[in-house]
């Protein structure tokens, strides 16, 4: 979440992963955006568009 709180634009999972200095690799890449869909699902951020995620601005 600490990434999501520094930025300032939607991030794709790539980037998410950059950002947490994860290995960038495509399965890495789609572990990364599973969890960012789910965490969509339970309300916790918010895709603007399709790959892209951000958190809830109130």
């Amino acid at each position: 979440m600490a990434v999501f709180a520094s930025a300032d634009v939607p991030l794709r999972a790539r980037a998410v992963c950059e950002a947490m200095d994860v290995e960038i690799a495509p399965n890495n890449i789609n572990n990364v955006r599973l969890k960012l869909k789910w965490l969509v699902g339970r309300g916790i951020l918010v895709e603007t568009k399709q790959g892209l995620f951000t958190q809830p601005r109130p």
